[in-house]
C-alpha cells in the first residue's frame, strides 16, 4: 500500500499525484501535453483522479528526465522491454559521456580565455608575450602585440615558430629592448611631440643594424591585406603611430608590418614634416 493512501482514498488529485512523485503540478500537465502520462477521465465531480500506477509512471518519467534522457525518448523507454531498456540506457550513457567530454573541453577553453594569451596563440607566442611582461611593458602595449599575433596565427600558423624565434632574437638585443620601453613610454604622447623624431631615428638605426645581421624585414608570406590589418592594430594603439610611420618613410623605410627599404632618407632628421 502506498504510504498515506487509505483504501477509501485510493484515487489521487493531480496535486496529490505531483506531491507523491516529487514534481510540480505544472510538470504533470507538461507530461500530459507531451503524451508521456495518460490523462484520466474526470469523475462525477469534474476532477481527474489518478491511481497508484500513475504515480509509478510519473516517478519513472521524473527519474529518466532527471538523468538527462530527452523527453522524446522517455515515451519509448516507458514501453520498452527489459533488454530494449538496457540497450537504450547504454546508448544514452554514451551520449552523456560524449557531452561531458565536450563540456570539459569547453571548460578548458574558458580557462584559456581567462588566461588571455593562450586561447588563440601557440605556446611560443605565449612565451614571447610573457617575456614582454617581464620587461615591464604596459598591458595596453602587450594586448596590441597579442591581437596582432592572433591575426598572424590565424592566417599563417605554420610560420609562427619562425616569427617567434626571430622576435626572441630581437629581444636579445639591448637596443631593441630599449626601443620597446621607449614606445611604451610614448603610448600617450601627442602626435606632435618632438621626442617622436628620436624614436624614429633609433628605430631606423636598429633596422639598419638588423639588415647587417641578416634579419628579415620584408615578409612575402604576409599579404597586403593582412599587413593592412596588422598596421591598423599599431595605428590604433597610440597617437604617435601614424606620424612615426611617416617619419620612417621619410628616412627610407615604408610600412610597419611589412617594413621595406625604399631608398635613402628623403629629409634630414632635424627637419621633418615641419614639426621639429
Amino acid at each position: 500500500m502506498w504510504p498515506g493512501i487509505s483504501h477509501s482514498s485510493a484515487r489521487l488529485t493531480i496535486s496529490q499525484l505531483a506531491s507523491y512523485a516529487g514534481v510540480t503540478v505544472r510538470a504533470v500537465r507538461h507530461y500530459h501535453a507531451k503524451g508521456l502520462l495518460p490523462e484520466p477521465e474526470r469523475d462525477h465531480s469534474g476532477y481527474r483522479r489518478y491511481d497508484a500506477a500513475a504515480v509509478v509512471d510519473l516517478v519513472k518519467i521524473r527519474a529518466l528526465a532527471g538523468a538527462g534522457v530527452p523527453l522524446t525518448r522517455v515515451r519509448e523507454l516507458m514501453g520498452a522491454s527489459q533488454d530494449e531498456f538496457a540497450a537504450a540506457v547504454a546508448e544514452i550513457d554514451r551520449r552523456l559521456r560524449a557531452e561531458i567530454r565536450q563540456r570539459q573541453h569547453h571548460r578548458q577553453q574558458i580557462a584559456q580565455l581567462a588566461a588571455g594569451d593562450s586561447l588563440a596563440l601557440p605556446p611560443e607566442a605565449v612565451a614571447y608575450l610573457s617575456r614582454l611582461r617581464r620587461l615591464g611593458l604596459p598591458q595596453v602595449m602587450i594586448e596590441a602585440e597579442r591581437d596582432a599575433w592572433i591575426l598572424v596565427a590565424a592566417q599563417l600558423p605554420e610560420h609562427m615558430g619562425f616569427y617567434m624565434h626571430m622576435k626572441q632574437q630581437q629581444l636579445d638585443e639591448p637596443a631593441t629592448v630599449e626601443l620597446y620601453r621607449d614606445l611604451a613610454a610614448a603610448i600617450h604622447w601627442k602626435a606632435e611631440d618632438p621626442r617622436v623624431t628620436d624614436i624614429a631615428d633609433r628605430l631606423v638605426a636598429l633596422l639598419e643594424a638588423g639588415e647587417a645581421k641578416g634579419w628579415q624585414t620584408q615578409d612575402t608570406n604576409i599579404t597586403d591585406q593582412l599587413a593592412e590589418l596588422l598596421d591598423s592594430v599599431f595605428l590604433d594603439s597610440m597617437p604617435i603611430a601614424r606620424r612615426l610611420m611617416t617619419l620612417l618613410h621619410q628616412r627610407g623605410w615604408r610600412g610597419w608590418t611589412k617594413l621595406e627599404r625604399i631608398g635613402p632618407a628623403q629629409t634630414s632628421a632635424a627637419s621633418v614634416d615641419g614639426l621639429e
